[in-house]
C-alpha cells in the first residue's frame, strides 16, 4: 500500500479565496486572530492541494473550490469532494509556516506530524516519555543528537495518536515508539543511523494489545516529520501535479 506526502510554506497561499468553499471561507473569517487565520489557510491549502493531486482532479481554484476539509466529531480532518464523502484519508501539521499533508485511501488509518527540532527538557520527558523512552533519549551520543530523538518521539506519538482519532485526550504514555534494528550492533552507531539521516527511515508505535503503526520518519534542517499508518506502508510518496496516482473517485 502507498501514503503519499505535500509540503506548502506560508509564501505559496495564495491572497484571494476562490479555492475555499463558501463553509470554509464563513468559517475563515470568524477566525479572531492574524496568525490563527494564516496557519488555517496555510492547513487547507495544503490538503487541497494534496487531494487534489491525490485524486487526480487538478489544483486551479475551481477544482480546490469543490473540495472541502471538515472536522469530525473528534476534531480529526475529514475530505468531502462535491459535498460528499471522498475516498481519501488524511492528515494535517504545521509548524514554523510550514504544513504537510499525509493523504491514503479512505479505509487506512493515518497521522501526520511537523516538529520543530528543539529542547524540550527532562520535566517534558518524564510527563510525556515512557521509561523506555527515556532511556533512549539519555543514551543518545551528544546533545544534538538528544535533541533529535526527543523530537522524533514526540512527532512519532504525535502522529500515532491522530491515527488513532484521539490526539492528545490520551496519555501520550499510552503509545510507545520503538525503531528496527538497523545492521550496525553498538548503541551509538544505531542512534547516529536513526538521527543523522534525511531519507525516510522506518518507525513503530505500539499501542494496546497488539496494535502496531508501522510509520517513517525524515528531517530536513530544524524540522522533522513522521508518518504512520495501519496497515503498514512504503515510504510516503511526494505528490506532485505530474504524478498519476490511482484511486476511485
Amino acid at each position: 500500500m502507498d501514503i503519499y506526502w505535500f509540503e506548502q510554506i506560508a509564501a505559496n497561499v495564495p491572497s484571494e479565496e476562490d479555492w475555499l468553499s463558501a463553509i470554509e471561507a464563513d468559517h475563515l473569517h470568524k477566525l479572531r486572530f492574524a496568525k490563527r487565520r494564516a496557519d488555517w489557510l496555510l492547513g487547507r491549502w495544503t490538503a487541497k492541494n494534496g487531494v487534489a493531486m491525490f485524486m487526480g482532479i487538478g489544483h486551479d481554484p475551481q477544482a480546490l473550490h469543490t473540495i472541502e476539509i471538515r472536522p469530525d466529531s473528534s476534531g480529526a480532518p475529514k475530505v468531502f469532494l462535491e459535498n460528499a464523502p471522498a475516498e481519501a484519508a488524511i492528515s494535517l501539521s504545521h509548524r514554523s509556516g510550514v504544513s504537510i499533508c499525509a493523504v491514503a485511501p479512505a479505509e487506512v488509518s493515518l497521522g501526520c506530524d511537523l516538529e520543530t527540532i528543539e529542547p524540550r527538557g527532562d520535566a517534558f520527558h518524564a510527563d510525556y516519555f515512557t521509561p523506555e523512552e527515556q532511556a533512549l533519549v539519555t543514551q543518545a551520543p551528544t546533545i544534538p543528537d538528544s535533541l533529535r530523538l526527543e523530537t522524533l518521539l514526540w512527532s512519532a506519538k504525535e502522529s500515532a495518536l491522530k491515527a488513532l482519532g484521539e490526539g492528545l485526550r490520551l496519555d501520550t504514555r499510552s503509545v510507545i515508539v520503538r525503531f528496527p534494528e538497523p545492521s550496525e550492533t553498538t548503541v551509538e552507531n544505531r542512534q547516529r543511523v536513526w538521527l543523522q539521516t534525511t531519507d525516510w527511515r522506518p518507525l513503530q508505535v505500539h499501542y494496546g494489545q497488539g496494535v502496531i503503526f508501522h510509520g517513517w520518519w525524515s528531517r530536513s534542517a530544524s524540522l522533522l516529520r513522521t508518518v504512520v499508518s495501519l496497515p503498514a506502508a512504503e515510504p510516503p510518496i511526494l505528490l506532485h501535479p505530474n504524478l498519476r496516482v490511482s484511486v476511485p473517485l
